[in-house]
């Protein structure tokens, strides 16, 4: 066992509390590999790049290796270590392998008291909770699906009918918006930036662990960055970035212009993924979001449908000495 891992015992199976330090990055990865639950967002080079360091809840088998884990990205605050959600990581929470004994969350979140002054963790579409555990508390959140088995001729049936008609009408122009491959994010990023990143609240910091997270992703054919031009001017008038795992299709990122909102560059993008990745069983486009209504609309009206799942929370007692904090 590592020093210093907190280890409880039920069914004779152990379950370990292990620092960063402590974990075993490839038996994590090989777990993540082959968990019940597709969930790009636990790899360790994605944790690696948006979260630097993180805990982990990990159910270990006889020669070591991992059967299940739950991430525990972590932060030290002035009040104690704090579990948070990073950014671009939609969602964790417990995964499970064939051979996992314990497949309840309610198995490993006893572990977590004492350890941490407060922690907030989205957990995956497939870890829904019927009531929060003691000590915790649920949040409800949506994010929007589209499965991708049908042909694309129904999955265009079922957009909007003003998407269909757009979509249509550049598709009549002598110089059609295309969408095409993205070279090099960073053109994404400065787009980004310019026209959404002071609303959006993002920090150098976040373009920084965008570009870590795309040096990942990127050699393990894993990313898929897109971009719509201007045929005259060559101006960018949109780009995002799709990653695809298993049977998740990720839209992680996302910028457009003014000019490339009005002409509709960010509808040719999804559109164009869309009937790409068409007629692939199994295969779902997780439109990662939800929570705002305009942005919901826009998902809805590709056909997507939303998805709950939840925000898991919880705050230790303070010392007397930190009371007054807020």
């Amino acid at each position: 066992m590592p020093p210093k891992a907190r280890r409880v015992y039920l069914w004779r199976v152990p379950l370990l509390l292990l620092r960063h330090p402590q974990l075993d990055l490839p038996a994590w990865d090989a777990c993540v590999a082959r968990a019940s639950q597709p969930m790009p967002y636990a790899q360790s080079g994605w944790l690696t790049a948006t979260a630097g360091r993180w805990d982990a809840v990990v159910e270990t088998g006889p020669a070591g290796d991992y059967l299940s884990v739950l991430p525990l990205p972590v932060q030290r605050r002035p009040w104690g270590r704090a579990l948070y959600q990073p950014a671009f990581t939609q969602q964790l929470g417990l995964l499970t392998t064939a051979a996992s004994r314990h497949r309840e969350l309610l198995d490993y979140l006893p572990l977590l008291p004492g350890h941490y002054a407060q922690g907030y963790l989205q957990l995956h579409t497939g870890q829904q909770l019927a009531a929060a555990p003691s000590g915790f508390q649920l949040t409800e959140r949506l994010t929007y699906h589209l499965p991708l088995a049908p042909s694309y001729a129904t999955l265009l049936a079922g957009y909007a009918a003003d998407y269909r008609r757009r979509l249509r009408l550049n598709g009549q122009l002598a110089a059609p918006l295309m969408v095409a491959p993205l070279p090099d994010i960073r053109e994404m990023l400065t787009l980004f930036r310019q026209h959404s990143g002071e609303a959006a609240g993002l920090k150098p910091k976040h373009y920084r662990q965008l570009q870590a997270l795309y040096a990942f992703l990127q050699p393990l054919g894993q990313a898929l960055p897109l971009q719509v031009r201007h045929p005259e001017t060559g101006e960018l008038l949109a780009a995002a970035l799709f990653v695809r795992y298993r049977t998740q299709l990720v839209y992680l990122f996302a910028a457009a212009s003014p000019a490339g909102r009005k002409a509709g560059a960010p509808l040719l993008l999804l559109d164009y993924v869309i009937q790409q990745h068409a007629v692939t069983p199994g295969l779902v486009l997780d439109f990662e979001g939800g929570m705002i209504p305009s942005i919901a609309r826009f998902f809805a009206n590709f056909g997507a449908t939303p998805v709950p799942y939840v925000a898991l929370s919880f705050t230790s007692q303070r010392p007397w000495y930190l009371q007054w904090m807020r």
